[in-house]
């Protein structure tokens, strides 16, 4: 007999190639969160969903995670981005927390509703464990930080308290959209990787559906998991919480002069100032402060009732929940402060001195004070000010630009002008030396013409035109207001998440016109001042 005719040889290659270009198998790192121990976290799977959809992903961030894009094509994607299947590898946890809540000690919380599939290395990340002996966890360097990848809304954990661990497409879009707004905007944050959906009914006020977003950060750590530790006098364990994010993500603190603890503590505080400075720079109210919700990485956070201004309203309130004000837009700054204080409290049985406790946490104010004013500056097309390294006595002294700012924010107030809007107008008014488009958003147009005169002698004093592009990449033309995402959830909610898709694009490049999309940019309608949120997510 004859032998059969061998295959052509591509035909054995194109199967493999195939599932070379849609299989993702991440590399995790055995030095993450979960190597410190079930004292931090809980070992569970995630509840599966039924017939779960991928509705969004990130085709950026998959791309920094070694995704290919056919991935995202298979029934895999959407099966393992809910929960119902793992990766290979994956040793899913949910982890212990305590915390303040509106001011108020809450005790142990912890991960609720949210599921950590592990730790996925970068190529850069995978080269040092391969030269790392893992094995001997006491002398093992640390590995640079690869990301977590957290699911929401992925089902009970012992955390969970009186939950069910679920999370509703309402919310979970609201995140998914917010969180890659701020990254595109520049501001320190988790992010989103995916958003799936599924039919299942999940009660809140009303019966609504299932979804999970899958967030991915270097770490999730917050104030809260030293609070958890300080507060039952476990004091080995709030040690080496400390120990693990110093080597990990603040080495500079082990090499500091005196307590690295207290250089942890400055270093901490120094990036929730520039992380508020952000906030209140592009008019980002978060809602729900509590220590919790405050990222040890200076990452904004647990995306809940958060609001962009609107008009301008220091006193705005974008939690219904909040019916003290606690989390209003002006006492956010505050509310950070108070909360490294917190913080501090915690780590003070390894500082040790009250004195360079108090002095790591009064980092904060003169950061965020430098921060902001840097930030306005932007706004406003200024340089940036020469460093002269003589101590300045009065604000004034420090940035000549502050009262300006200070009286062109009251004056903004006082008529709650929209504040994308304003910026906006001013970059486009400052190009041309024509400013009438701006005073037409003021009622009292003599009022913006007496401020006027004193923005421009800043222009003239700084020695050079105003610098228009930079003002035009630090005021966007879009933000996620919350008529913005009110109208993606309603498509969704009724099965088109064609306006998510196209909104999640535009606020991917924020800065830019996509005149298609005029109406975005432009004034809320009436009816979003209706729209109420809260807690319930």
């Amino acid at each position: 007999m004859h032998a059969p005719a061998s295959a052509p040889s591509g035909a054995s290659a194109a199967p493999a190639a195939a599932a070379a270009t849609t299989a993702w198998q991440p590399t995790w790192n055995p030095q993450g969160f979960a190597s410190l121990g079930p004292a931090f976290l809980t070992r569970l799977d995630p509840t599966p969903l039924p017939t779960p959809q991928l509705l969004a992903h990130s085709p950026d961030l998959a791309a920094q995670l070694g995704i290919p894009a056919g991935w995202w094509q298979t029934e895999q994607a959407a099966q393992v981005l809910t929960g119902n299947r793992l990766l290979p590898g994956s040793q899913p946890y949910a982890t212990v927390y305590s915390g303040h809540q509106f001011g108020v000690w809450a005790g142990q919380l912890g991960d609720g509703r949210a599921i950590v599939l592990g730790e996925v290395l970068g190529e850069a990340q995978k080269e040092t464990v391969a030269t790392t002996d893992t094995t001997d966890t006491d002398t093992a360097a640390p590995s640079a930080p690869g990301w977590e990848l957290q699911l929401k809304g992925a089902g009970r954990t012992p955390y969970s308290r009186r939950g069910d661990g679920r999370a509703v497409l309402r919310s979970s879009i609201r995140e998914f959209l917010c969180s890659e707004a701020m990254h595109a905007l520049g501001i320190p944050t988790t992010r989103a990787l995916s958003l799936t959906g599924s039919p299942a009914s999940i009660y809140r006020e009303e019966v609504e559906t299932a979804a999970v977003v899958c967030r991915v950060a270097p770490s999730f750590i917050r104030f809260g998991h030293f609070e958890h530790f300080a507060a039952r006098g476990q004091e080995a364990e709030l040690r080496q919480l400390a120990d693990y994010v110093i080597d990990r993500y603040y080495p500079a603190c082990r090499t500091a002069p005196g307590n690295p603890y207290a250089a942890l503590l400055r270093t901490v505080a120094e990036r929730t100032a520039e992380l508020l400075a952000h906030w209140q720079a592009v008019g980002f109210c978060h809602g729900v402060m509590n220590t919790d919700n405050m990222s040890i990485l200076g990452l904004t956070i647990d995306y809940g009732p958060f609001q962009f201004l609107d008009g301008f309203d220091p006193d705005h309130i974008c939690n219904h929940s909040d019916t003290q004000g606690r989390y209003a837009f002006r006492q956010q700054p505050q509310v950070a402060y108070w909360n490294l204080f917190c913080l501090g409290q915690a780590l003070h049985p390894l500082i040790g001195e009250e004195d360079t406790t108090v002095a790591a946490i009064e980092a904060y104010r003169p950061h965020f004070s430098a921060a902001f004013a840097a930030l306005m500056r932007r706004k406003l097309g200024l340089p940036a000010l020469a460093q002269t390294g003589t101590a300045a006595t009065t604000p004034e002294e420090a940035d000549p630009a502050t009262p300006v700012v200070g009286q062109l924010l009251q004056l903004l107030a006082s008529e709650k002008v929209d504040y994308p809007i304003f910026w906006r107008r001013l970059s486009d008014a400052a190009a041309t030396g024509q400013y009438d488009a701006v005073q037409d958003l003021f009622v009292d147009g003599a009022a913006w013409q007496r401020w006027l005169p004193s923005y421009l002698a800043l222009l003239a004093a700084s020695g050079s035109a105003p610098d228009t592009a930079a003002m035009h990449r630090a005021n966007p033309r879009f933000v996620l207001r919350n008529h913005l995402g009110e109208t993606a959830i309603r498509a969704a909610q009724a099965g088109d998440t064609g306006v998510l898709q196209q909104l999640q694009a535009v606020l991917a490049a924020p800065y830019d016109a996509h005149p298609a999309h005029n109406d975005w940019a432009g004034f809320p309608p009436d009816w979003a001042s209706s729209i109420s949120i809260s807690c319930s997510s």
